[in-house]
């Protein structure tokens, strides 16, 4: 009896097993993908980084591009790529033989001029004299006299002012080095014909002053408030790996440019020649304490061609807000939009979730 007990209870149990109202688990990946939800976290608010790190390009403190100031041929260039010249230093000389005739010609013209002028003078004063006897010389002629003298003296002084025009232009045909510096650039040849007033031409000489330079950093809108001024900024540049520069930003542009960015530069001194122009620098800005960002973690931004947006829950719905990035960590990234702290988004995120999804 008790052997065939023991089997009835056994089929017992399955049949109460089988008879009860309890739908089976699903344990398949699909059921698991029903009842799935989306991570979500919040926007933090935390100060900045003591500094940010952006790019700058090293540039010569003065550069002139040397174009000519009169019409002539090249007769002598006593420069050329690389020379080192010092303020005041001939640089090339022009020839214009046209010029040499217009000063010849002016110089005729005063000599006249003064001589007509010397002699009305001297007409006048004899009529002044004369006219001492009453009834000899009518006031007429003596007014006439006077206004003759004036006019006289007049051209006299507007042909020596030509004949100095002229002297001037001669002048021009020697170029002098504006101040210290270098020639980078040479464009011209003895017997070129060079003419003045023509921007769209080639300057003839390029010269820039190299022993001290201008390194230019275009910091972002977003962070322009917060530079902190009174603190040096550390750079180095990547053609001389290894060596950490400090120094104080000179001056700032105080306005944005068409790329919405601040112009800022930082004089740096050349005394060994090693900088050269055009060198690319990380700065490091220092910004100013207390100053607070929002952050959110890297996996919330969505990056698409048009835009890059988080996705924020608000109500049990889904909402795309535009930002824009500014610093980036290893986990966290410096965000600006219409995002506060406390904020509550989605992570990771991604650009399946649509605006109005119900959560």
């Amino acid at each position: 009896m008790k052997i065939q007990f023991i089997p009835a209870i056994i089929l017992l149990s399955v049949f109460a097993s089988c008879s009860t109202g309890n739908k089976p688990v699903d344990i398949s990946p699909e059921g698991k993908a029903k009842d799935a939800r989306y991570e979500t976290t919040k926007v933090q608010e935390q100060a900045l980084s003591s500094y940010t790190r952006i790019p700058g390009v090293l540039k010569p403190f003065n550069q002139v591009n040397i174009f000519p100031k009169a019409n002539g041929f090249v007769k002598n260039i006593l420069v050329d790529l690389g020379t080192r010249v010092k303020k005041g230093q001939l640089l090339m000389t022009l020839e214009a033989p046209e010029l040499e005739s217009q000063l010849q010609s002016a110089n005729s013209r005063y000599l006249q001029s003064r001589e007509n002028a010397s002699a009305s003078a001297e007409k006048y004063r004899r009529l002044k004299e004369a006219a001492r006897e009453e009834g000899a010389v009518s006031q007429l002629d003596l007014d006439n006299a006077l206004s003759r003298m004036r006019g006289d003296k007049a051209i006299a002084e507007a042909e020596r002012s030509n004949v100095s025009s002229v002297r001037t232009m001669q002048d021009y045909l020697k170029v002098y080095a504006p101040f210290d510096g270098v020639i980078v650039d040479r464009n011209i040849s003895p017997g070129a014909l060079v003419s003045a007033g023509k921007s769209s031409d080639l300057p003839m000489l390029v010269l820039q002053d190299l022993t001290h330079m201008r390194l230019e950093v275009s910091i972002p809108e977003d962070y322009v408030d917060k530079v902190d001024l009174e603190q040096q900024v550390s750079f180095h540049f990547n053609a001389l790996p290894g060596e950490k520069r400090k120094a104080r930003i000179s001056r700032s542009a105080n306005s944005l440019g068409n790329m919405r960015q601040e112009t800022v530069e930082i004089d740096v001194a050349n005394k060994d020649n090693r900088l050269k122009a055009g060198m690319y620098a990380e700065v490091e800005i220092p910004l100013k304490s207390g100053s607070t960002s929002l952050l959110v973690p890297n996996a919330a931004i969505v990056r698409s061609t048009e835009k890059k947006y988080v996705v924020t829950v608000s109500g049990g719905k889904t909402q795309l807000v535009d930002i824009k990035e500014g610093m980036k960590g290893n986990d966290l990234t410096e965000v600006f939009g219409e995002l506060k702290a406390g904020d509550e988004i989605i992570s990771p995120a991604n650009d399946e979730i649509k605006a109005g999804e119900k959560l």
